[in-house]
């Protein structure tokens, strides 16, 4: 078969998984390319540990180069046009012809979205954002605390829920134990809704026990940051002292702009091989929406989340089917919306949430209760991922070796 090229928008964990999957299972003669704007990489859960100041920007971020297979070619540039019927690419410098495209740009923050809430609130869903609400955590000396869930839908379903108690945490290290009042608020039923009610309640009742009020069903209209007050769609209004903000989210206007999306831009894929309707073009990741074939409420569409464990399995699961269209060895692999969330709750501890989110009529979740081996399972996985990628296999070696326990997640290249 002639040279054939893959060209993969977006070098973070879906693109880099896919990448090098590719690279691994592809002869020589075929090209494998990384299309990121952003040489370096930053691990986007760790952002939370930078929020409380565990981690420094710099233990967090690596170059995107040393965390892809030396036979990838990467490409540091935007991506201003995908022309899906000519299969090119417009790039800063030039454009790209592609024979398979796998489109992995995620999504982008959009807190314009909100009346009044740029600048009105500090956000741990960037990594300049949670090196700015670091400091302010550092200097608040007590009050209320607002963590608010602007819009649906958002990345990481756990995260708010984690902020709210690393937040808390921290503050009661600092001293500041019933100095402060901690409030999370979200447009959702219940914590992690599509998990279903038994975990939500969970979910629930540790935040309580964390001494963290949750306000579900509150819809946020718009945010008055010279009173400091929130304004809800129902007309109610909370004060506060310190916002904490997940900002609405949105597909970048390249994917917009594709015609691969749907009406909120989007992209709706097969659930099993994440094809798009277009030919050899395949989306993975945040930019995604998948359907779930079973819901806990027929009356409200809950798609499946977005979440970095998902883009992971989306990406083996998108090179090992374009790897066998291109040689036409092995078997195509589906993706089955196996998933897991290791749930940080502070004192160096978390919860451990796993299950199958393509099961009928509802998707099977559950819950190990909160511990110390979950976290270090977490820290374990963090400290693999930012390991340049020719030396995992070493690392996960001596880990095992020291008696480290990734506890269940899946870690390979």
């Amino acid at each position: 078969m002639a040279s054939q090229t893959v060209v993969i928008l977006g070098g973070g964990i879906g693109g880099q998984v896919a990448a090098n999957t590719l690279r691994r299972l592809l002869p020589r003669e075929h090209r494998v390319v990384v299309v990121e704007r952003d040489a370096n990489h930053a691990f986007a859960p760790s952002f939370l540990w930078l929020m409380t100041g565990d981690r420094s920007p710099g233990q967090i971020v690596r170059p995107v180069r040393s965390l892809l297979r030396r036979d990838v070619e990467l490409v540091v540039s935007p991506v201003q046009r995908i022309d899906v019927s000519s299969g090119r690419v417009e790039i800063g410098a030039g454009e790209l012809a592609f024979d398979h495209l796998i489109v992995a740009l995620g999504a982008e923050l959009a807190p314009d979205a909100i009346p009044g809430l740029p600048g009105a609130g500090q956000t741990f869903f960037s990594f300049d954002g949670a090196i700015r609400l670091r400091d302010e955590l550092r200097s608040f000396q007590g009050g209320r605390v607002a963590v608010v869930v602007s819009s649906l839908p958002y990345k990481c379903p756990g995260a708010p829920h984690e902020g709210a108690m690393l937040i808390a945490d921290s503050f009661r290290r600092r001293g500041l134990a019933g100095k402060f009042d901690l409030h999370l608020f979200t447009p959702e039923s219940q914590p992690l809704p599509v998990a279903g009610p038994a975990l939500g309640g969970m979910v629930a009742d540790l935040l309580a026990q964390k001494g963290i009020h949750f306000h579900p069903g509150r819809v946020l209209a718009s945010v008055d940051g010279e009173n400091h007050r929130l304004e809800f769609k129902d007309g109610t209004r909370e004060a506060y002292d310190l916002l904490v903000a997940i900002p609405p989210h949105r597909p970048p206007a390249v994917v917009r702009e594709s015609g691969l999306g749907n009406e909120a831009g989007w992209i709706p894929v097969d659930r099993s091989s994440l094809a798009t309707p277009r030919e050899r073009i395949y989306a993975i990741g945040d930019v995604t929406t998948i359907a779930l074939p079973g819901r806990w409420r027929p009356d409200v569409p809950l798609p499946l989340p977005k979440a970095g464990v998902f883009a992971h399995a989306q990406a083996l699961a998108v090179a090992n089917r374009i790897a066998r269209e291109i040689t036409g060895a092995g078997k195509p692999e589906d993706f089955c919306a196996g998933g897991y969330c290791m749930l940080e709750a502070g004192e160096e501890m978390a919860g451990f949430a796993f299950g199958d989110f393509y099961a009928t009529p509802a998707p099977r979740v559950e819950f190990r209760k909160v511990g110390r081996n979950w976290h270090l399972g977490k820290v374990l996985f963090e400290k693999w991922w930012l390991t340049p990628v020719g030396l995992r296999r070493d690392f996960l070696r001596l880990a095992l070796l020291a008696g480290g326990r990734a506890s269940g997640v899946r870690m390979e290249l």
